[in-house]
């Protein structure tokens, strides 16, 4: 396998020395480049993450527009839904939709088990077909939801703000909704470790909806597929990050579940997770994406009391504690990586 040059990002991973902090962004690709709405013009989004050449421009276009260290493939968490039979639907403005949501167990007993290779082998040939466009310069990461952010929308049907349908589900269904979810996991961990094998270099599970259960309602349908997942994935050394939005009270269970970097959301400081965790784990974030509205002295500001928070020392990648919104000026992005770059330098010396 080819030689990464700018291999920083993997390296902070596994908690290596490193000369500076590596940055990457969530949500990298996408709505706020120009770049990647002059293809989005031409076709819709599943059309684009169905198509490898596609995909594999999008997510490119950022490690060349803004320098990041990382390129994370461009595609979607519900296609695992979809390969398993959902139908999907995608509408600009009121997100995605399963018209046919889960709700009993014979939903769930017609969902079928699936094989990544091939039920989502366009993933699988975008991620082949980047890494050789990329020849090199950075690594990729491929992602997945975790089996509870997936089937929220599952159940829910789509996006929500109350989560009353998964709840119902989980407090009035439970045996059916861990059987839905172990079927979920399955897939998840067959899809990553297809993933890996067509080339990631890193995985990112997002569990994007886990701050909306108890502690004690995380660990039992959330966190323990999680756990499976990581211990069951075919792979090499690869990296394994967990973003868990707003899963403050078990960020010492998610450091134990062999995953290599926890994401942190910026609700919680650098300096309290690193606390709470200790040396275990390396750890991801967190700058609030909201800062890139800034002006670039504000952005710089806020960017430096992330590296402070972190403190001095390896294993720290920044990031932004979510994805970056699809109206954030490029060039603020681009002066977040370039100070990033900067600014972290005197947190790695002896």
């Amino acid at each position: 396998m080819k030689k990464i040059k700018n291999d920083i990002f993997l390296k902070a991973c596994k908690k290596q020395k490193t000369e500076r902090t590596p940055i990457w962004i969530m949500r990298q690709a996408g709505r706020y480049l120009p770049q990647y709405r002059k293809i989005r013009a031409k076709a819709d989004f599943l059309k684009m993450c169905k198509t490898p050449e596609l995909a594999a421009e999008v997510t490119i276009q950022p490690v060349d527009i803004l320098g990041v260290d990382a390129a994370i493939i461009f595609s979607d968490i519900l296609v695992i839904p979809e390969a398993m039979g959902m139908k999907l639907i995608i509408n600009e403005g009121k997100g995605p939709q399963f018209p046919n949501p889960i709700r009993h167990k014979d939903d769930v007993n017609h969902l079928k088990e699936i094989d990544a290779g091939s039920d989502l082998k366009y993933v699988m040939d975008a991620i082949s077909l980047t890494k050789k466009e990329l020849n090199g310069k950075v690594p990729l990461i491929g992602f997945s939801g975790s089996p509870w952010t997936l089937i929220t929308y599952m159940v829910e049907g789509g996006g929500t703000k109350n989560f009353s349908e998964i709840k119902k589900f989980i407090y009035n269904q439970p045996k059916t909704a861990h059987q839905l979810l172990d079927k979920i996991a399955r897939a998840v961990t067959n899809y990553l470790s297809a993933k890996i094998e067509a080339g990631a270099d890193a995985i990112q599970i997002f569990d994007t909806w886990g701050g909306i259960l108890s502690p004690t309602d995380y660990q039992e349908f959330s966190l323990q597929y999680i756990t499976q997942i990581i211990s069951e994935l075919k792979r090499n050394s690869e990296p394994v990050i967990i973003f868990a939005k707003g899963v403050h009270n078990n960020l010492k269970q998610l450091a134990d579940t062999k995953a290599d970097v926890i994401s942190i959301d910026w609700t919680i400081s650098l300096e309290k997770a690193r606390k709470e965790i200790g040396n275990k784990v390396a750890l991801q974030g967190n700058l609030d994406p909201t800062v890139l509205y800034a002006n670039k002295n504000k952005i710089k500001q806020e960017a430096i009391k992330v590296l402070e928070s972190f403190g001095k020392g390896d294993g720290h990648i920044f990031n932004l504690g979510h994805g970056i919104s699809p109206d954030i000026p490029p060039e603020n992005a681009k002066y977040l990586v370039t100070t990033v770059k900067k600014e972290s330098k005197r947190f790695h010396i002896d």
